[in-house]
């Protein structure tokens, strides 16, 4: 279900060429964490077997793309190269890498498949909101989701075949924490993947459009791991959701709303705003706001360190900050109303913003996303908030407080869940 592999799959065929499958490890990559790292190679390695079944190679170099790729091209003879798409800086930067230090007779292919309607097809610009994208996707989704066509075996064999690959080694080239353990809950893989996009539609997906804001409630899809690291593809999980739309109308529009739309939205956000994940980022309006209250006295002030532990005053801030250290998921509705209170709680916006993609990228499995940044940045920085009373330290930018969330669902049952019996 990757589009950039059918595509180079297609071209090997065509010029009756071998296909070579590879994966760049960089040392690190952000606040990536042995957590993101394992979840990450022990999806790699169903993949590995996957392509030895297919008679294609699958080749795991370590190093950063542009000092190990050109070199492989070259030793291998490759032909031709094609790659997927990021919208983040450091991965666009790797590409930009590996352009400039390949042979200048190797043609060097982009293919979006990360997205259903590929990044620069569906606007040629930064949208202003989910509104301005929405009508821009739907015209376009005939076109785009589609089903796969099928990866066959490859006929063309290599001369040589692939270097085994010594996983072990893998991980002790890696220079990251070991201290965030992997999590219980979410087995890596396609096959794992797939097993909880079964149970969703079979158990939660009814619920969805009533439920999917309680955190209390077994309602969600729970795929965002898979789908960050693309062990499941988003087309395939719309595509076999789409199946049950007689049966659950509501609930099947605002899945599509929120892994179509919305995440296509954050895309379309780190693809053409090179701040996305600074206060510089944010409309003018909102950097404003935020500038005219940047003294205004913080009720509560917490290091980095207390809001890690998650041993702020705030028991429900509490309970989602540990969900999301153990678990390595946070319940969506509660992710804007944590990264509310940090700005409430730190120094400046530019602090906030920071700790809060720090904690974000470092404990969530789909960290180090657009559709984290984005949400850091929206939740901290407004975008789509005028037209909100002022208030101290927010301005115009919306606020949430415990009262309003107890109104939406039991914060006891949640905070119970969560917090450490001492």
């Amino acid at each position: 279900d990757n589009w950039a592999f059918l595509y180079a799959q297609r071209l090997a065929l065509k010029q009756e060429l071998p296909l070579h499958v590879c994966f760049c490890l960089v040392p690190k990559f952000l606040e990536a964490t042995i957590r993101h790292y394992r979840f990450m190679l022990r999806g790699l390695q169903e993949v590995a077997e996957e392509c030895a079944e297919l008679n294609i190679s699958f080749h795991l170099l370590l190093g950063y793309a542009k000092d190990v790729l050109p070199t492989f091209v070259a030793e291998h003879g490759v032909g031709g190269l094609v790659t997927d798409f990021s919208p983040l800086r450091l991965p666009r930067q790797w590409v930009e890498d590996v352009r400039e230090r390949l042979p200048e007779d190797v043609p060097f292919a982009q293919v979006d498949a990360h997205n259903i309607v590929p990044c620069w097809v569906a606007s040629p610009k930064q949208e202003y909101s989910a509104r301005t994208i929405r009508g821009k996707i739907h015209a376009q989704l005939p076109e785009f989701l589609t089903e796969f066509p099928p990866v066959v075996p490859h006929p063309h064999p290599p001369s040589c075949p692939a270097q085994p690959i010594a996983w072990e080694a893998c991980y002790s080239s890696l220079q990251v924490d070991h201290t965030v353990k992997e999590v219980e809950w979410a087995t890596p893989g396609t096959a794992a993947g797939m097993a909880v996009l079964k149970s969703f539609i079979a158990e939660r997906l009814k619920s969805f459009s009533t439920h999917r804001n309680d955190p209390n409630k077994a309602a969600l899809s729970n795929l965002s791991p898979w789908l960050h690291f693309g062990q499941v593809s988003t087309q395939r999980a719309i595509l076999e959701v789409q199946k049950h739309r007689r049966n659950y109308k509501d609930s099947v529009d605002a899945f599509v709303e929120e892994a179509v739309v919305r995440r296509e939205l954050a895309e379309n956000f780190c693809y053409y705003n090179e701040n996305y994940d600074s206060v510089q980022g944010a409309y003018d309006w909102a950097q404003t706001t935020l500038k005219l209250h940047a003294k205004d006295k913080r009720p509560y002030l917490y290091s980095l360190q207390e809001l890690e532990q998650g041993t702020t005053h705030d028991p429900l801030w509490n309970a989602a900050q540990l969900q999301m250290v153990q678990e390595g998921k946070m319940h969506g509705f509660l992710r804007m109303y944590w990264a509310k209170k940090i700005l409430e709680w730190t120094r400046s916006p530019e602090e906030a913003l920071q700790f809060a993609i720090y904690l974000n990228d470092r404990y969530e499995l789909d960290g180090r996303d657009p559709n984290g940044y984005v949400g850091c940045l929206w939740s901290i920085c407004g975008i789509h908030d005028q037209g909100w009373a002022e208030r101290p330290i927010f301005g115009k930018i919306r606020y949430m407080n415990y009262a309003g969330c107890k109104r939406k669902f039991d914060v006891d049952q949640f905070e119970r869940r969560y917090t450490p019996t001492h």
